[in-house]
């Protein structure tokens, strides 16, 4: 509902009457010009926004200039919030037009880069910038946190932040507090002291206090100026108000109910009952509350009471919208649950209603859900689906799931079944099977009908259904299940069901992975992420690119996995902190890529920035990939106990159900065993990992018997009759490898292969091997030929030096020897003249 207000919502409230100039306080806030943040921290009733609001009007007159937001829970998402202050912006600041479309383009979190640009329009202003976030406590993105702590660290050196709050934000304030960059003013500050309850009470209309009254008051309200506000109002027309103030006593909460029992006994019927049954709503506008109340006088209303300084604060200078305050607002709620409780379902369903009507599906859900009315809220959150799973709002979808009643999701196949993806997540495959059967029932009439009118949720239910089974076929290791289920979703989607196609096209790909056919992965899941983009599922897309890079890797082409990961990666940033799983996980691809190529550096710089972002998305399917690259990481490093401790929290955190497990968390801790020379615990595993060296080929299990020939190699490379039925596995997975076009195994698979076939040469003094008869000078050397292998593939000098466990300047030693041999002076000639002469 603001979305229509953005352009116009710079609001600074009205002098009101009594209002005391606290000039102690409004230097304080002033002074805020030496700092990077003033923070007015506070509960409510403390006078905050009051207080700023006359510090803005003697900045305006001092000719500075003042941009004020006031901030309710519409607002408390990263797109409505950067909308909303950049229009506040705007107003006061000519020149921002760029930057604004920057930040508030595509509805979603803004960039970095967006933000950066805000910043360098502001180093242009010729004045001081001041710049009031107002009720900042409403706000819980962790999006619009970032946005502003990188706003913050990044200011120019004449623009401030002033942020009113009730509970201290997401933001470095104890580095900004030791660096002498904070302001605060807190409730203690707020306090009205005796000169200041004496002069707010006298200048209050209407009452005419001796100042032993005035002083009763000030000590029994401690200074909380809601309380002197209240008692102002409930004292106004009394006859006996020493009598009044004797009486008054108790804490804070008795205070509140009790002045507000006055206040409302005081006020015309009317006025009684429209402030009664308004009070359920978070915000107000006329048509709202004519919906809400069936009065037809919300217009008056609302502006009447505005005037009269009702606890109304206006959130447009149009006077259209408004709230309570908040402390008047949970009054008013426990007023009427008290007196009518009946009222309260049917004034939250008219709400939920009127915002469905309007379009505000969130709102119309929460009333809904505040009305008791799960059934209908059952609907909306059918109705809202698509679009929040197409925006990945999983912790939203979540939240409204849980709180229905089990029963109301059990008579739903599209609630059940969204409860069943929600056992997916947590990794509870009985639970997930149990719902997706449930639903199954359902959907087939077996059980009570599900209410409602048919959604577009409930007409794709089967292809949903059919979807998970093949995540939980996936998770289960059942692959013949997951072509199967996947084919499913195909025959029962439609055309257009691009989401749903494109998944089912993802699991197919995943299973002709599982089987090591890599190519025809490859072509699966090219089309799937196209699917994906058809249906407007950008984050997804963008995550299913990283898993598209990694088969790329496995197929031997690194240089276009990286490419493919550094264009998404491009695209996630455009979309801003939105997106932030998606760049976390290719971030964490990159790293991968980084570790191949034995790039320490940037491998670790990247993980530095897929930490904080992954940590948004704690139980994310993919976070423990995080984990996997910095084991590897740290195992390079030679850390081995780290790299350990990485990869135990990393199978803590692996959720099966949608990646084939390649690559077991278990082997790579063998491979850091084998690296440290702890043979012992490495021979540990591969009595328990279920591999041998007789065992056929199989890409699932390929990984493992990689690493079961390392801890061969390292611990009996002197022993002839292992060492054959080492040369013979290898050379099993090595035709497995050629013949499913998997390059990238085969340079692991070779290079073991050399080290089997020699097991006594170094890395510099390799045995010879002559090449075909007259066709070479001088015969390449066993390494010699290893190399020559991997130079004909994608592979950079820094991943073959790393693939053959040498230096770089070791490798380009050999080169050079491949080169003079061959009589070339490029990669290229050589690769082309080694098959002209049948080598390698």
């Amino acid at each position: 509902m603001a979305r229509q207000l953005m352009a116009t919502k710079m609001y600074v409230p009205p002098t009101r009457p009594g209002l005391v100039v606290r000039a102690r306080l409004l230097d304080r806030l002033s002074s805020g010009a030496a700092a990077r943040l003033t923070l007015v921290s506070a509960p409510p009733g403390f006078g905050k926004t009051t207080l700023l609001a006359e510090w803005v009007r003697t900045a305006t007159a001092a000719s500075r200039r003042v941009s004020w937001c006031s901030f309710d829970a519409a607002e408390s998402d990263a797109s409505s919030f950067w909308s909303y202050v950049m229009a506040s912006l705007a107003a006061v600041v000519p020149g921002l037009d760029d930057a604004r479309r920057e930040l508030t383009a595509g509805g979603a979190a803004p960039s970095p880069q967006a933000i950066t640009s805000l910043l360098n329009e502001l180093a242009g202003a010729a004045e001081e910038v001041w710049l009031v976030l107002d009720d900042y406590h409403v706000i819980e993105d962790h999006d619009v946190h970032d946005g502003v702590r990188f706003l913050l660290e990044h200011l120019p050196p004449w623009v401030h932040v002033i942020i009113s709050t009730r509970v201290d934000p997401d933001l470095p304030l104890s580095r900004w507090r030791v660096r002498g960059e904070l302001v605060e003013i807190r409730a203690a500050d707020l306090r009205f002291t005796r000169e200041e309850a004496a002069d707010y009470l006298q200048s209050a209309p209407g009452l005419e206090l001796t100042a032993t009254d005035i002083d009763a008051l000030s000590e029994r309200t401690e200074g909380w100026i809601a309380a002197l506000q209240l008692a102002a109002l409930s004292l106004r027309g009394r006859e006996d108000v020493s009598g009044f103030i004797e009486r008054f006593a108790g804490d804070d909460r008795y205070i509140v109910d009790y002045l507000m029992d006055e206040v409302l006994v005081h006020q015309p019927a009317d006025v009684r009952e429209f402030l009664l049954l308004t009070g359920v709503l978070d915000r107000l506008t006329p048509g709202l509350c004519d919906e809400v109340t069936g009065l037809g006088n919300g217009a008056q209303m609302l502006i009447g009471l505005e005037r009269a300084n009702m606890f109304v604060v206006a959130l447009d200078d149009q006077l259209t919208w408004f709230r309570y305050h908040h402390l008047f607002a949970d009054v008013l709620r426990a007023r009427l649950l008290a007196e009518r409780p009946a009222e309260m379902p049917p004034l939250h369903r008219r709400a939920s209603n009127w915002y469905a009507n309007q379009g505000f599906t969130d709102d119309a859900i929460r009333h809904a859900l505040a009305a008791k009315d799960y059934e209908r809220a059952g609907v909306l959150i059918e109705d809202a689906l698509p679009q929040a799973r197409r925006d990945r709002r999983d912790a939203t979808l979540i939240g409204w799931l849980r709180a229905l009643p089990a029963e109301v999701v059990r008579r739903n196949p599209v609630l059940t079944t969204l409860e069943a993806w929600t056992f997916l997540v947590a990794g509870d495959l009985d639970a997930l099977e149990s719902r997706l059967d449930h639903a199954e029932a359902l959907l087939a009439g077996a059980d009570s009908a599900s209410p409602g009118a048919e959604t577009a949720e409930l007409r794709t239910l089967p292809a949903s259904i059919a979807l998970y089974r093949a995540s939980l076929a996936q998770a289960r290791g059942d692959l013949a299940g997951v072509m199967l289920h996947a084919r499913r979703v195909l025959e029962v989607a439609g055309p257009d069901d691009h989401f749903w196609r494109g998944a089912a096209a993802g699991f197919l790909a995943l299973a002709a992975w599982s089987q090591g056919n890599v190519q025809l992965a490859l072509e699966t899941f090219t089309s799937a992420v196209a699917s994906l983009h058809s249906a407007g599922a950008i984050v997804d897309e963008l995550n299913s690119t990283a898993l598209l890079a990694e088969m790329w890797t496995v197929a031997g082409r690194p240089g276009k996995a990286r490419a493919l990961c550094e264009r998404a990666l491009a695209a996630a940033d455009a979309l801003g902190l939105g997106a932030a799983r998606a760049s976390a996980d290719l971030q964490v691809e990159l790293a991968e890529l980084d570790l191949d190529a034995a790039d320490l550096t940037s491998a670790e710089q990247r993980l530095a920035v897929a930490q904080p972002l992954g940590e948004r998305e704690p139980n994310s399917e993919s976070r423990y990939r995080w984990f996997l690259a910095a084991g590897r990481l740290a195992e390079l490093r030679g850390d081995h106990a780290q790299a350990i401790a990485l990869l135990d929290e990393a199978e803590v955190r692996y959720r099966p159900g949608y990646y084939p497990n390649v690559r077991p968390i278990a082997a790579m801790r063998a491979r850091v065993w084998i690296a440290a020379a702890d043979f012992a615990r490495a021979e540990d595993w591969a009595a328990d990992c279920g591999v041998g060296v007789n065992d056929e080929a199989d890409y699932l299990k390929e990984y493992q018997h990689l690493t079961l020939v390392r801890l061969l190699l390292a611990k009996h490379a002197g022993q002839p009759d292992v060492l054959d039925s080492v040369v013979a596995l290898l050379g099993r997975l090595e035709v497995a490898a050629q013949e499913t076009g998997r390059a990238g195994s085969l340079v692991d698979i070779r290079a073991l292969l050399a080290q089997a076939q020699n097991p006594g040469s170094a890395d510099e003094v390799a045995r010879s091997r002559p090449g075909a008869p007259g066709q070479l000078g001088e015969a390449l050397t066993e390494r010699e030929l290893d190399v020559l292998r991997l130079l004909d593939t994608e592979l950079t000098g820094p991943e073959i030096a790393r693939r053959l466990f040498v230096s770089h300047n070791t490798l380009r030693t050999h080169t050079k020897h491949i080169f003079t041999k061959l009589d070339v002076t490029t990669r290229r000639g050589a690769v082309a003249r080694a098959r002209e002469r049948g080598l390698g």
